[in-house]
């Protein structure tokens, strides 16, 4: 009996997966070995005490709480944004839809100086600001508008084309069989964006999490304030203590990881969910 051979498409698997394996351990797993093997060699109480001194742990408060704050201001007007770009023809759309990916090409000390010219107390918008007290450069309010100015064309990008591919026979049949428009939107438009929301959430707060260059100009820099991990990462690689620089690197490594596990977590469970519905 003759054996059927199974054949893919595209061939050369076996070099394509090593050439695949290769790109990527030489772009991230090498480094994050090389971190954490660095990272070994330091005593637990020397580890410990570079990762729980104070101004690095309010360092981790900022960045973490500020980060999820960015990514759940982009995960509400993202859509909102996405759902107007897809929806609704209006004069200039085009110029709005070019600007949303903006922070990609934008340096991001250049988004920091743009955000303090803006937001100082003698700023643009700062200097009106400043008559009802209200302050956004450096302090911690500064902080959140940076990272959700970097982290909405995730947001955006993602939820999107599943808009775009979205049936509105969908919204006809709920709204016929006497759905109201909050009903609509709950029940048969948010279960359908949901993946694709969480996965712009997760990649805003990825994004948030690590970004330096927009954050050190607005936020002032102050100790126990407005400092940012990755601002005393540098700091202390500046001070040669790079034993220091790879422990705190490492908790965020960690976090950060252990944060995007429990979003893609969440997001396999709506596709199963929404899968075994339909």
């Amino acid at each position: 009996m003759a054996t059927v051979v199974s054949r893919t498409v595209i061939p050369g698997f076996g070099l394509t997966l090593g050439f695949s394996v290769f790109y990527l351990s030489l772009l991230f797993l090498l480094p994050v070995a090389g971190l954490l093997i660095f990272t070994l060699q330091m005593s637990w109480a020397d580890f410990w005490r570079a990762i729980s001194h104070p101004q690095v742990v309010a360092s981790y408060k900022l960045s973490f709480g500020a980060s999820l704050a960015g990514a759940t201001i982009n995960a509400i007007f993202g859509s909102l944004t996405a759902w107007v770009l897809v929806r609704y023809r209006f004069p200039g759309k085009k110029v709005v839809d070019a600007l949303v990916d903006l922070p990609f090409a934008l340096p991001t000390a250049v988004a920091g100086i743009a955000l303090v010219t803006l937001y100082s107390t003698t700023g643009w918008v700062g200097q009106y600001l400043q008559i009802w007290d209200i302050r956004i450069a450096y302090s911690e309010i500064g902080v959140i508008i940076a990272l959700t100015y970097i982290g909405l064309p995730f947001v955006v990008r993602t939820v999107q084309p599943v808009l775009a591919d979205f049936e509105k026979e969908l919204e006809e049949a709920s709204a016929s069989l006497g759905a109201s428009r909050w009903t609509t939107v709950r029940r048969v438009i948010l279960p359908a964006i949901l993946p694709a929301l969480l996965t712009g959430y997760a990649l805003a707060f990825a994004r948030a999490l690590g970004e330096y260059g927009s954050v050190i100009f607005i936020s002032g820099n102050l100790p126990y304030r407005t400092e940012i991990t990755p601002l005393l990462i540098v700091a202390k690689a500046e001070q040669y203590d790079y034993q220091g620089a790879a422990a705190i690197g490492v908790v965020m490594l960690v976090a950060a990881f252990l944060l995007l596990l429990l979003i893609n977590g969440l997001q396999w469970w709506t596709n199963k969910r929404n899968g075994g519905a339909a």
